[in-house]
């Protein structure tokens, strides 16, 4: 069971990856190794599942950025087009979906012509029925913060800038 002083831990994470055991006790009024024992108990049960470094996308040349609704046929093995779309280059998320088209993909690209050789590769794993794609113009808020605790009632605690400073784009 995860409870406020967890909660307390993980919004401090999400903020800030790097902050140190120390500043995460301070935080909460508890023993740095009492901190420590809590995060390890939270990446064992799968709650924390890693960290990983969030990179600005047009500083490392992906200035473009699409959602890809794809349709599979039906009866094909659904969850191994899942799996080969998840594994082209520049696929950041793969969805499987109800309704009409069978998976949503969102993707990273350099330009237009990387993104055309991505939705070549969709249209070669065999199953792939249509592809309809939407490049985005600006994005306003990108995110992988949950909304935990407090912030779930109001729907997060930086509603208007988009997160953390190192998820922005």
């Amino acid at each position: 069971m995860i409870d406020k002083i967890d909660i307390t831990i993980l919004r401090i994470l999400q903020d800030n990856g790097r902050t140190s055991n120390a500043d995460i006790a301070r935080a909460v009024g508890m023993a740095p190794s009492a901190v420590l024992e809590r995060m390890r108990k939270l990446e064992r049960k799968g709650v924390i599942r890693g960290f990983e470094a969030v990179l600005r996308p047009k500083d490392v040349g992906f200035t473009l950025t699409a959602f890809t609704f794809v349709r599979a046929d039906e009866g094909v093995g659904s969850m191994d087009i899942g799996k080969a779309l998840a594994r082209v280059a520049g696929v950041l998320e793969t969805h499987y979906t109800a309704g009409q088209d069978s998976y949503l993909v969102k993707v990273r690209a350099r330009d237009t012509e990387h993104l055309q050789n991505i939705l070549q590769q969709f249209g070669a794993i065999p199953g792939v029925r249509d592809t309809r794609t939407t490049v985005v113009l600006t994005t306003i808020k990108e995110t992988r913060s949950l909304p935990i605790g407090d912030d779930a009632q109001t729907g997060g605690a930086d509603t208007t800038t988009g997160g953390s400073k190192a998820q922005k784009e």
